[in-house]
């Protein structure tokens, strides 16, 4: 099975909040990772998503450790949109 992962820095100008954390998140620029799967058997090429991780803290804050937390498409998009900002994405495919 073909993989790919897809890297995206997303920014929030406000602090916000997801579900599977208890204490909000600082405003800042954070590298968001999509894990997909080719689908095969298809005559064009088609993936299937199947994680999404965001990197946390920031990208900006100097930590030696950092952690993926698994969250869903949607609420990323809802905490952009909640944000105002839309969002600022600069993708990039990683092997």
């Amino acid at each position: 099975m073909t993989e790919r992962t897809t890297e995206t820095e997303i920014t929030f100008t406000h602090p916000f909040r997801l579900e599977s954390l208890s204490e909000p998140l600082e405003a800042g620029t954070y590298r968001l990772v999509v894990d997909e799967e080719l689908i095969e058997g298809l005559s064009f090429t088609a993936y299937r998503r199947v994680a999404t991780h965001l990197e946390i803290p920031a990208i900006s804050v100097a930590i030696n450790r950092r952690q993926f937390l698994q969250v869903s498409q949607q609420e990323i998009d809802a905490v952009l949109a909640n944000d105002g900002t839309g969002s600022d994405v600069r993708p990039r495919t990683v092997s």
